[in-house]
C-alpha cells in the first residue's frame, strides 16, 4: 500500500481519511479520531496530506510538515465540485483528495503559531467592536422610545448619555435610568478591552519589520498592517500584486459569455475584515493623497476628473494599496510616496 495523497475531512471529534495511490484509486478509507489520527500519519511514508482551510487545519498541518509531509490546504468552496453524489464524512474526504491533485488548484498558505496568535486577537476585538455596536444603538432605541434624540457618531451619544445620567432631569423612569446607567457601564467595560488590544496591536507592530514598512503606505495604519501579516505572511503566496487584490475581493467581477466581457461590482471575495480594514483605511487617506503632488496624488485626481463615483475611487485606492502592500512585503523595502503610480 503506497498512498500518494491523503485527504482528511476534519471533525471536532473524529476525521474522515481516504488515500490514494499515484494513479488516484482508493487505497485506504478509515474513520479515526484526532489522537489516532496523529499516530496513523507519523507511521505513513512521506506524502502529501490534504485538508480544507478550517478551524484546526493549521495546527495539524504544522504537525505533519514537522514529519516530512507536505501539506496543501484548500478552500472549502475549491473543494465542493469535487465531492461526488451523496454527501458524507468519507465522500468529503475523497473529494479533498482528489481536488488536492489537480495541477491548476489554489492553495491557501500555512500559517505560523504567530500568524495565527495576531489572528485570533483581531477576531476577539472585531467581536468587541460588534458588541459595542450593537450595545449603542440598543440604548439609543431605548433613548428614542422616551422622545430622547441624540446626534449621530459615539463620541457626540458617548458626551450626550454621561450628561444626562448626571443632570437626572430627562424624564425617565428610576428603572430606566438605572438601566441606561449599567449599559453605561458595559459599554465603559467594552472601551477598556478593545484600548488594550489597540495597545498589543501598536507593541506587536512596533517589534515586527515587516509591520513597521507597511505603516509607512498611506492609509495603511496598526490595524491594517498587523492584519495584512497575519492572513498573508510575506505575501510569498501570490505570484503577482494583482492576485492579492483578487484574493480580498477588490477587483470587478467578470461576467463574459460569447467572448463579450462583463465588468460588474467587486467580488467581495476572501478576506471580509481585511477587505473592511483597507477600504476604511483608503477612506481616510484619499483627501490628504488626492491634494499631494505624488504620482498617486495624480492617479486619483485622475480618476475624480472622469467623473468616477467617490465610493468607486475609494475601493479602487484600497486594491492599490494591497498591491503597495505586496510589493512592500515581497521586496523588504518602505514605501516611497515619490514612486511612479502603476495603472490601476
Amino acid at each position: 500500500m503506497q498512498i500518494s495523497i491523503l485527504g482528511i475531512d476534519i471533525g471536532k471529534n473524529s476525521c474522515s481519511v481516504v488515500g490514494v495511490d499515484e494513479h488516484g484509486a482508493v487505497v485506504v478509507r478509515r474513520t479515526m479520531r484526532r489522537e489516532t489520527l496523529i499516530e496513523f500519519v507519523e507511521k505513513l511514508p512521506i506524502c502529501v496530506i490534504a485538508m480544507e482551510a478550517c478551524c484546526g487545519a493549521h495546527h495539524l498541518g504544522r504537525l505533519f510538515t514537522a514529519r516530512g509531509h507536505e501539506i496543501r490546504l484548500m478552500s472549502p468552496e475549491y473543494v465542493r465540485p469535487y465531492v461526488k453524489a451523496q454527501k458524507n464524512d468519507d465522500r468529503d474526504a475523497e473529494g479533498i483528495a482528489e481536488a488536492a491533485s489537480r495541477p491548476t488548484m489554489r492553495f491557501v498558505e500555512l500559517k505560523s503559531q504567530e500568524q495565527l496568535d495576531i489572528q485570533t486577537l483581531h477576531r476577539v476585538r472585531s467581536r468587541l467592536v460588534a458588541e459595542r455596536t450593537t450595545l449603542i444603538n440598543q440604548m439609543r432605541a431605548i433613548l428614542l422610545e422616551r422622545g430622547l434624540v441624540f446626534a449621530a457618531g459615539r463620541c457626540k451619544f458617548e458626551r450626550a448619555v454621561d450628561t444626562l445620567l448626571e443632570e437626572r432631569a430627562s424624564g425617565l423612569s428610576e428603572r430606566i435610568h438605572r438601566l441606561v446607567a449599567e449599559l453605561r457601564d458595559e459599554w465603559k467595560v467594552l472601551d477598556t478591552k478593545i484600548a488594550a488590544l489597540n495597545a498589543e496591536f501598536l507593541s506587536l507592530a512596533r517589534d515586527n519589520r515587516a509591520a513597521r514598512r507597511l505603516t509607512t503606505i498611506p492609509g495603511i495604519g496598526v490595524l491594517n498592517a498587523t492584519a495584512l501579516i497575519a492572513a498573508i505572511g510575506n505575501a510569498s503566496g501570490f505570484d503577482r500584486a494583482r492576485d492579492l487584490g483578487a484574493w480580498l475581493g477588490l477587483v470587478p467581477r467578470q461576467f463574459t459569455t460569447g467572448g463579450k466581457p462583463r465588468l460588474l461590482g467587486i467580488t467581495k471575495r476572501g478576506n471580509v475584515y481585511l477587505r473592511t480594514l483597507l477600504v476604511h483605511g483608503a477612506r481616510a487617506a484619499m483627501p490628504t493623497l488626492s491634494r499631494s503632488d505624488t504620482p498617486l496624488g495624480q492617479w486619483l485626481r485622475g480618476l475624480l476628473s472622469r467623473g468616477m463615483h467617490r465610493n468607486v475611487v475609494i475601493v479602487a485606492l484600497a486594491n492599490k494599496l494591497a498591491r503597495i502592500a505586496w510589493a512592500v512585503l515581497r521586496k523588504d523595502c518602505p514605501f516611497e510616496r515619490a514612486y511612479g503610480a502603476t495603472a490601476a
